[in-house]
């Protein structure tokens, strides 16, 4: 993509963040294109591509495959989960582990092992509950650093006609190894919208406040992930 489009591109998703940032205050654009092959009833392979920018320049990515295992799905979650494309949201329990290479312009290479445990959890309302633990293994040369996060999401699957979009709102909090201490919460609104039968966008909007220097360091950031499912398990 030509640098003037990403510039155009980014403005129409900055449009999202408050219009006057708060001394202390960065803004920034989250792209992200997730793929999704389900190998058996109970296995999946994860392909992840992220990007992180500012200004219209490219300072972190991501790149990197996950296997995800998951449990027998449960029924109340079928019902509420009907009209999404990630089965793995039937399963009230799903096992991730995976390898994440994190290049970057302004800080030294990461190479991450991550492990994830995901419960889904039926609520009133036909509301989902996703409580995810997520454990990062960090190598940076010549030190490693360990990071856990809490993140509990809830959503609802809406009809629109025909058309069912599902808004989220979501709170995630990090504590890092190298601080010895809970730095970093992240606050998220977005929603997610099918576009075909096997493509999914997510948009969102999230807030990070981060305590691990002597004063806040805050990010407003705009992100939008495309899911492609490949193909659709059904049970």
């Amino acid at each position: 993509m030509k640098p003037v489009r990403n510039k155009r591109l980014i403005a129409a998703f900055l449009l999202l963040l408050p219009s006057a940032p708060l001394r202390g205050q960065t803004t920034a654009f989250l792209p992200e294109v997730d793929s999704y092959f389900r190998l058996s009833s109970k296995v999946r392979l994860v392909f992840n591509a992220k990007g992180y920018m500012e200004d219209g320049d490219l300072d972190h990515a991501q790149i990197g495959p996950s296997l995800q295992f998951n449990l027998r799905p449960f029924e109340k979650l079928k019902e509420i989960t009907v009209f999404d494309l990630d089965d793995m949201k039937r399963m009230p329990v799903v096992f991730t582990t995976g390898y994440r290479y994190l290049p970057s312009s302004v800080q030294p290479t990461v190479n991450r092992f991550q492990s994830i445990i995901e419960l889904h959890i039926p609520f009133p309302g036909r509301t989902l509950i996703t409580d995810r633990n997520r454990f990062d293994l960090d190598w940076l040369r010549p030190s490693f650093r360990w990071t856990y996060r809490n993140r509990v999401t809830l959503e609802r699957r809406l009809a629109v006609r025909s058309y069912h979009p599902a808004p989220y709102g979501a709170a995630e909090f990090g504590y890092q190894s190298q601080v010895s201490k809970w730095d970093t919460t992240r606050l998220f609104a977005g929603c997610l919208l099918p576009v075909t039968a096997h493509v999914q966008l997510d948009i969102y909007y999230e807030h990070v406040n981060n305590t691990q220097g002597r004063s806040n360091l805050q990010v407003n950031a705009a992100g939008l992930i495309v899911n492609f499912y490949f193909p659709r398990y059904k049970n």
